[in-house]
């Protein structure tokens, strides 16, 4: 009797080529430029991340009962990013080493004269990062018009070179492709960007008025700071990112 079992001799068939293989093409600028930017980021700045969870459960109710009249009054939709911004604006003026730069050579920290946020845009020629100036002065309903309207302008090619000049802080919404905590690379000269996770719903242990503990489904995400240990302390990011965290819970937000 043969014991031995047969092999088969039958080759598998060939993967499908992909357009890509064996290609050799240039990096763009706008590539080498995000590329080299992001070297000397991490080469200049000594560079940690902080991260909290966030409960946006109540800012989740706000979206619902306003987001179908937002859109008919403003055309754009209500995300949860300008609430985050609002929040994240209030705590750099509560803690304005976040939204400072140092220059250890000079021996001087320097102080802009507002908060402007860079929003970072995914395009699909690389990452931008357009910025909105004087944010603190903007309600939720006027950030939510202004970064739809920068993204847009990136998205279309239509930005310009003051609009990517000035930031003092950024935010960059990671989470948008489904990422839920990330570490952000800082944009030099500024000493902090601020990341924001993907949206996740699921069971939470609520402590209730009474003391009491029960479990519900919360509408949960991820913040993320990276900042700058020159100037920036481990205490200072867990107080800045503590007032976010309280702000965004509280939920008292007017759009």
């Amino acid at each position: 009797m043969n014991t031995h079992t047969q092999q088969s001799t039958t080759a598998p068939a060939d993967a499908p080529s992909m357009p890509h293989h064996g290609t050799t093409v240039r990096v763009s600028r706008i590539r080498a430029t995000i590329a080299n930017r992001m070297v000397e980021s991490l080469d200049t700045s000594a560079q940690l991340t902080a991260t909290v969870e966030v409960d946006l459960s109540a800012v989740s109710d706000i979206r619902r009962a306003q987001k179908t009249r937002f859109r008919d009054e403003e055309g754009v939709g209500l995300s949860y990013l300008p609430f985050i911004v609002r929040a994240a604006v209030e705590a750099l003026r509560d803690h304005p080493k976040l939204n400072a730069t140092i220059d250890l050579e000079a021996g001087i920290i320097t102080h802009p004269d507002g908060e402007h946020i860079g929003i970072a845009v995914d395009t699909p020629r690389g990452l931008l990062v357009p910025v909105i100036r004087d944010a603190a002065a903007l309600s939720v309903r006027s950030l939510a018009t202004s970064i739809a309207g920068i993204a847009a302008r990136a998205q279309e090619g239509k930005l310009t070179a003051g609009d990517l000049a000035g930031g003092t802080f950024t935010v960059t919404n990671y989470g948008s492709v489904g990422t839920l905590f990330d570490t952000p690379i800082i944009n030099q000269p500024q000493v902090a960007i601020l990341g924001t996770g993907a949206l996740t719903r699921r069971p939470v242990v609520v402590r209730l008025a009474d003391g009491s503990e029960s479990i519900e489904a919360r509408d949960m995400m991820y913040l993320s700071l990276s900042y700058d240990h020159r100037l920036v302390d481990g205490a200072d990011a867990a107080r800045f990112l503590g007032q976010v965290k309280s702000r965004l819970e509280a939920g008292e937000f007017e759009v």
